[in-house]
């Protein structure tokens, strides 16, 4: 027979050791332990080869891929029901209203709270409610706290958070009223920085919408009509012609010496177009793929995801680089202008030309032949010249406006140190007169 743990025992259990607490906290505080202070549930899933677990189904079921790209704290049902059959056969079990669901595989780190009763698959860690904590406290938490989730995971196929993990997550806990004014600075201050956000993101969206226009008039001969005009000659000086005619054969160069600086994928910025930061590698640890030789003006191209944009152009400074096997390397022959086969590479029109070629589930990826057999329309070489000169010239302006991104970048840094003062304390919204969580936990487990 289980022995019967005292009040004090339970507390113990409840609360972190203050020796290993991970920081200071207001005194009125406590450091509590989530699954001593309230249940942690998995989910599961109906077999799918059982239609009567599924159809007509009224129970809102819920999984992470419902999460991807989901903004709202709350959520009322996914993108399947399951029937009360089908959660009786199954592992699911019937979360209640305030439910904190936290995805814990494929990906880590989505939250929501239970709008009302619902389900959940195995890909969830939910948590209870619980008189202790304020669902929309724990919510903020845990989204704080992501990068701590994904280190707890583990696994080989996939990486998941378990039940045991999640209950180990240790949380601060102000007194209750605290925890609500918490949350409602929170979202106070989160709701002005989104409203920051939309604007420079209808800023950016309407900077891209006139530089595709102003593309489209470059490589349509509209931009230099007036250039050709004054040189007397016409549109049919412009010849379409293959990519890969004007090309040069890539270089294939392999590291040397004890360090060497690779260009892979993850180092350009695709807002920019530059490469933002090569990665300094020990040559005798350099990956299969680092074999592709740079030149000054040579223009990357990434074959894997080309929608993303991973396009930059290889200044003097980066000229001693190896780039990844990812990339066409292009090194234009004397009728190309780099700089020209830059912007049409950037042109919308040309991504959506070249995607029609992708292939792949996991990396969809076209073939360096896609790309070479690409018919452009090419116009001669003083031509090219002549619309990179307006065209660096007119977009130059716009650069103060491309600088909004940083901006972007700072307001979640912003927000990531809002989270951070709200769970030490350091929001301005504490009372130390507020009797002590610590009190109202032992009260609370007094009851169990």
């Amino acid at each position: 027979m289980k022995k019967q743990l005292t009040i004090e025992e339970k507390l113990q259990n409840a609360l972190v050791p203050k020796e290993e607490q991970p920081y200071k906290i207001p005194s009125n505080w406590c450091w509590g332990i989530l699954g001593e202070i309230t249940s942690v549930i998995g989910g599961g899933t109906p077999s799918s080869k059982i239609n009567e677990y599924y159809d007509n189904g009224d129970i809102a079921w819920i999984t992470p891929s419902d999460l991807s790209n989901y903004n709202n704290m709350y959520i009322s049902k996914g993108k399947k029901m399951i029937t009360k059959l089908g959660l009786m056969k199954s592992s699911a079990k019937l979360l209640p209203k305030g439910t904190v669901c936290l995805s814990s595989r494929a990906p880590i780190g989505y939250v929501v709270i239970a709008k009302n009763e619902l389900s959940t698959n195995q890909g969830f860690k939910s948590f209870l409610p619980s008189k202790v904590f304020k669902s929309e406290y724990l919510y903020w938490y845990l989204k704080s706290i992501k990068h701590i989730l994904e280190a707890k995971a583990s696994g080989t196929t996939f990486l998941e958070l378990s039940a045991k993990k999640a209950g180990e997550v240790e949380i601060p806990l102000p007194p209750i009223n605290e925890q609500q004014r918490i949350v409602n600075r929170i979202e106070s201050l989160f709701a002005k920085l989104d409203r920051v956000k939309e604007l420079i993101e209808n800023t950016l969206a309407q900077f891209e919408q006139n530089k595709m226009a102003i593309l489209h008039k470059a490589f349509t001969g509209e931009l230099t009509a007036k250039w050709r005009k004054e040189n007397n000659i016409d549109l049919s000086s412009w010849e379409k012609i293959k990519l890969g005619k004007v090309l040069l054969p890539m270089q294939t160069k392999k590291p040397t010496g004890q360090f060497f600086r690779y260009i892979d994928i993850d180092a350009i910025d695709n807002k920019r177009q530059i490469v933002k930061a090569p990665k300094l590698i020990l040559t005798e640890k350099a990956p299969s793929r680092a074999s592709r030789g740079v030149e000054t003006g040579n223009i990357l191209f990434s074959m894997v995801r080309p929608y993303l944009k991973n396009i930059a152009q290889i200044d003097s400074d980066l000229s001693d680089c190896i780039a990844s096997t990812g990339f066409y390397v292009c090194r234009c022959k004397p009728e190309l202008n780099s700089r020209f086969l830059y912007y049409l590479f950037i042109f919308d029109k040309t991504i959506d030309y070249l995607m029609q070629f992708m292939k792949g589930d996991n990396s969809p990826s076209i073939r360096k032949d896609d790309l070479l057999n690409m018919k452009i329309d090419l116009p001669t070489i003083e031509e090219q010249q002549e619309i990179v000169n307006i065209l660096d010239n007119l977009l130059a302006k716009y650069n103060k406006i491309k600088n909004l991104e940083q901006q972007l970048e700072k307001i979640e840094l912003l927000k990531k140190a809002i989270l951070a003062k709200a769970f030490r304390g350091e929001l301005g919204t504490n009372n130390p007169d507020e009797e002590s969580a610590e009190n109202l936990l032992k009260e609370i487990l007094a009851e169990k």
